[in-house]
């Protein structure tokens, strides 16, 4: 097992591109031809989660939060950062990061919480832009079927919960074949018209390439014609935050109470209640504060996330109910969540969860 396998599982479920454009997810430290002995997995990667790694022979570390986010200029340990790097460097530790891209997918971060506290039929809350284009290739109408079963088989044509979905005109196509080629159809050198199909399409932007690649090999023509568009259209499946409800509406303290049970958290700070029952949730684990107005927006009867300033809490103003649960305790569960995403499809590997408690913060 080399290092690069673990992070293609990863990123087969949340591609790098979906994370922020201040982000730092991927691999932070290491080679990805490095041969694996096993995988530690933690929220942050700090200096007692290397030590832990050495102890338990893993020389990876998946965490979520990238131990480096900025550029390093110097490496003399002079904090904790440098400190780590210096210590993954001597001790052939490599360190991967999967973050915002984490956060941002479908069934990622938001969704494991509410997974936690029973918010069910969930949707993003703030769906993302230009992640999508459209594909558009012609081909003879008897090699449609096998041209977009390529384009679909290679990543094209989800559309929410909908997969294969494409739209297909037939026409007329035009060609005439220079000396030296070979057409599907007619002679070289001579003006031809073919009966085609055009077949339009929505790809992810990091699906591209490959289904390009998969309708030329599908594809009978010599030269392909293909067009790709870049869509401005909201992805559905990734954004930040998510929304959903609850089973059974539960009145307001009721619900707090229990938030934190299951959160585990020691503090939740919220807003003033509304005397309302709670049915609709709004959650971001992390910092969430940007989704306040997209929160109140949907609908959302609570916003649960962490990181809220004392002003902002303000903006709730009697339309929400914010609850703060902290930016550790919101993500703790995201260590579960890269478990599953590895195990699924690597059940015997050394894949551990740490054993230590990150959180930097401390309640009395």
């Amino acid at each position: 097992m080399k290092v690069k396998n673990i992070t293609n599982i990863i990123e087969e479920f949340a591609p790098l591109s979906y994370q922020e454009s201040y982000d730092n997810s991927g691999l932070i430290v290491g080679n990805h031809n490095d041969e694996v002995t096993g995988v530690l997995i933690c929220l942050d990667c700090i200096e007692e989660i290397l030590d832990e790694a050495i102890a338990k022979n893993c020389n990876m570390v998946v965490a979520h939060h990238p131990i480096v986010f900025s550029g390093l200029k110097q490496l003399n340990g002079k904090n904790y950062i440098e400190r780590t790097v210096i210590k993954a460097i001597k001790n052939n530790i490599a360190i991967y990061a999967a973050h915002t891209n984490l956060d941002n997918i479908n069934n990622g971060v938001s969704f494991k919480i509410a997974a936690k506290i029973g918010v069910k039929n969930c949707q993003v809350l703030q769906p993302k832009k230009s992640l999508l284009s459209k594909i558009v290739t012609y081909c003879p109408v008897d090699k449609a079927n096998e041209v977009r079963t390529a384009m679909f088989n290679a990543g094209a044509g989800n559309i929410g919960n909908y997969d294969e979905c494409s739209y297909n005109i037939e026409g007329t196509g035009t060609y005439k074949g220079r000396v030296g080629t070979n057409p599907y159809a007619g002679i070289t050198g001579e003006a031809h018209q073919e009966k085609e199909t055009r077949i339009e399409t929505i790809v992810s932007n990091h699906k591209v390439n490959e289904v390009v690649n998969g309708l030329i090999l599908a594809h009978p023509y010599e030269e392909v014609a293909y067009d790709v568009y870049q869509l401005e259209n909201k992805h559905p499946n990734v954004g930040s935050g998510v929304v959903g409800e609850l089973e059974e509406v539960e009145g307001e303290i009721d619900f707090l109470n229990r938030l934190k049970k299951d959160l585990n958290t020691d503090c939740v700070r919220f807003t003033n209640l509304r005397g309302k029952q709670i049915k609709k949730v709004a959650i971001c684990g992390g910092s969430g504060s940007f989704l306040l107005d997209d929160a109140i927006a949907s609908g959302a009867d609570v916003f649960i996330t962490g990181d809220f300033k004392y002003h902002q809490f303000f903006d709730a103003d009697n339309q929400i109910i914010i609850a703060d649960v902290g930016h550790y305790e919101s993500e703790q569960h995201t260590n579960e969540l890269i478990y599953e995403i590895l195990n699924e499809k690597i059940p015997n590997f050394a894949v551990r969860l740490t054993e230590k408690n990150t959180n930097p913060v401390n309640y009395l």
